[in-house]
């Protein structure tokens, strides 16, 4: 199924799914394929970089809710509902997001590009860390990395992007993407 075209409600699937997979961890703890990260983290980053990018970049403020450390079931959730709510305020329709390194986008397609394309690709870091379905859609995974490919350096340069991890020429895009971003595709807990 295809991922819908609109910002507001691409956000809410792939959110949806993001949490999908959040409800389903049973141990908070275990390793993820992030180096250095566990299931845990993978929320605590979402949850944690967006904020301070949304106000800067708006003046939003988003709601603040319990502790990724005390509850990321709840943590999560308070926080993708208040992105959610952004995306489908009709007084935000007009708004633009303004960052000296991006520059002025209108908000809907800043949070698309920035954030809701993160949460999809972390989807796979917590579901392979969790030992849930880790399918990503494919016409997605496409759209990301051709849009990547050609801004390379820059990704690399920013620190956000392991090293590519080389992954076998008739590769599945999904495979592709997540070793394009610097993960190891074929990565298990075990």
């Amino acid at each position: 199924m295809a991922l819908p075209d609109r910002p507001a409600e691409r956000h809410r699937h792939i959110a949806g799914l993001f949490t999908d997979r959040v409800r389903g961890v049973r141990a908070w703890d275990v390793p993820s394929p992030v180096p250095d990260w566990t299931a845990r983290d993978v929320v605590r980053h979402l949850t944690g970089w967006f904020p301070g990018f949304l106000a800067s970049g708006t003046g939003i403020e988003l709601p603040h809710g319990p502790s990724v450390d005390d509850d990321p079931v709840a943590a999560w959730q308070v926080h993708c509902d208040g992105v959610q709510a952004v995306l489908d305020d009709p007084a935000t329709a007009g708004r633009e997001f303004s960052n000296p390194h991006t520059g002025n986008l209108p908000l809907d397609a800043a949070i698309d590009q920035f954030y809701t394309a993160d949460v999809f690709m972390h989807t796979w870091d917590l579901s392979r860390a969790t030992g849930q379905d880790d399918r990503l859609d494919p016409d997605f995974c496409a759209r990301l990395l051709g849009g990547m490919e050609g801004m390379e350096d820059v990704l690399r340069s920013s620190g956000q992007y392991g090293a590519r991890v080389d992954v076998p020429a008739d590769a599945d895009i999904q495979t592709k993407l997540i070793g394009f971003i610097g993960r190891d595709p074929f990565w298990s807990a075990a």
